[in-house]
């Protein structure tokens, strides 16, 4: 049998082992405890510390980024803020706030175009009924200036045809910008007519100063004429707005490769580098035009031309400044859009410059072959032949007019009237204007002094007593005939 005593000493030492064993497990415990506060408390730490980041990042979206989204829509060259803390881009919360930016210039983009089409309809009702009554009150301001003939009457409806004129013009932009037809149908014409009608729509049209350097008969196709007098009008009155008014605004008609270009030129102020990149993002027509977009009260010059380039297919630049300290501005129609129209059939308007092309064709002298060794000179036209005198019992006959002239004409002037000249001696009835192959009138010949046109008379009436005379039974010598009654010359 066991003793007592060792039962004893081994039931202590049992509970001792188990009492150590227990103490293990429960150090071990606070330990493990004591870690996973700790744990719990970096977790919560971290969690008040990005909640905090993401409510910061959410007021900086509503109070800053949000506004300046919504205003780069109106005002492409604003910069919309980044978010507040620099590690935020391409997290999942930066991505997400991207997103919520994103969405936000979709639907302000959406309800603007909305908003706007209601509005450019409400105005392109406005402005047809405007131009309707516009339309009938030029009618009657022309009537009146038909019927009435005092001159101080006649100044003053001039004067209210052109404001009328002008208050027509702003109707038609609003409504073109609007989205509305030009409004008007011309038929095909001649280009400088088309500009000279856009400057004569201008308060200060007498300031603007056109050089035609065009071939004569260059025109414009039906469709396109009042479209050019739309956009050379505007250009204009830009230009005419923003330079001193006693400067004068150039414009120039030239032929390039692709068509014909409209410059004109101002000597204004000028416009900086990002007023010239807005206007020139208008006038392309690329971009859809807002009614907002064009100020308060709203601009709609340039937004017009950008509405007719893009109808029409034209093309207008103004990104570059004037070499007189201004703005340039080019409209460039396009060959495709060009015709001709014969300038002897139909001429341009009496108001519209000539083209210097047709000045130097007039001026420009004949040359001569190579090596004829003769200074080059214009020769004159050949007279049209002129039969030699018959005998006839009166002194001075009258003499038919030359073959080929027509019925109309064939009546013989007496020597000193009006509607006669006296070409070799024998007077006739000048038919039109010479012509030189290339069909532009030439200038007409030098009148004969008196003393000469007296000397051929003189030789006619001894040529016609000779005739008479018995003695000459042969028939008179042609040559003879062209130096004595100087026929033919």
């Amino acid at each position: 049998m066991i003793e007592l005593p060792e039962l004893v000493a081994g039931g202590l030492a049992a509970g001792t082992l188990s009492a150590l064993a227990l103490g293990g497990s429960l150090l071990r415990s606070r330990r493990q405890k004591a870690a996973l506060r700790a744990e719990v408390t970096e977790l919560r730490d971290r969690l008040e510390s990005a909640e905090g980041a993401f409510i910061s990042e959410i007021e900086h979206l509503a109070a800053r980024r949000m506004p300046a989204a919504a205003a780069q829509l109106a005002h492409p060259h604003l910069r919309v803020p980044g978010p507040v803390r620099q590690n935020t881009p391409g997290t999942p919360t930066g991505i997400a706030l991207e997103y919520v930016l994103t969405a936000l210039r979709e639907e302000l983009t959406a309800q603007r175009v909305r908003i706007d089409a209601a509005a450019q309809a409400g105005l392109r009702g406005a402005t047809r009924e405007i131009q309707a009554a516009l339309y009938r009150l030029q009618d009657a301001l022309r009537g009146l200036e038909q019927r009435y003939d005092d001159p101080e009457l006649a100044q003053t409806l001039f004067a209210l045809d052109h404001e009328n004129e002008q208050s027509l013009r702003r109707a038609q932009v609003a409504a073109v910008v609007c989205g509305a037809w030009v409004g008007l149908a011309r038929e095909e014409s001649h280009v400088v007519d088309a500009v000279t009608g856009g400057q004569a729509r201008l308060a200060g049209y007498h300031r603007v100063r056109v050089h035609n350097h065009l071939e004569p008969g260059t025109a414009l196709v039906s469709h396109a004429v009042e479209p050019v007098a739309i956009i050379v009008a505007e250009l204009l009155d830009n230009a005419l707005r923003h330079s001193a008014p006693d400067t004068d605004v150039i414009v120039n008609l030239e032929h390039v490769h692709h068509g014909v270009c409209v410059t004109v030129d101002d000597a204004g102020l000028g416009m900086t580098q990002d007023e010239r990149a807005r206007a020139q993002r208008l006038v392309a027509g690329s971009d859809p035009i807002l009614l907002t977009d064009l100020g308060d009260p709203p601009r709609m010059g340039l937004a017009a031309i950008g509405q007719l380039t893009r109808q029409f297919d034209l093309s207008v630049d103004v990104s570059s400044p004037s070499p007189y300290g201004g703005v340039r501005a080019v409209l460039r129609v396009d060959s495709h859009l060009l015709g001709r129209i014969d300038p002897q059939e139909r001429p341009p308007s009496a108001s519209a410059p000539r083209s210097t092309r047709e000045r130097a064709a007039r001026r420009e002298p004949v040359r001569e072959p190579a090596g004829s060794g003769t200074p080059s000179a214009e020769p004159p036209a050949p007279a049209a032949p002129v039969p030699a005198p018959k005998p006839a019992p009166a002194p001075v006959a009258p003499v038919p007019a030359a073959a080929g002239h027509g019925a109309e004409h064939e009546r013989a002037a007496a020597p000193g009237h009006p509607e006669s000249s006296d070409l070799g001696g024998l007077p006739q009835r000048r038919r039109r204007t010479r012509t030189d192959a290339s069909g532009l009138p030439q200038p007409p010949s030098a009148v004969r002094r008196p003393e000469e046109a007296a000397a051929a008379l003189a030789a006619l009436q001894y040529g016609t007593a000779a005739a008479r005379t018995p003695k000459r039974a042969s028939a008179p010598d042609p040559q003879r005939t062209d130096d004595e009654g100087g026929a033919a010359r």
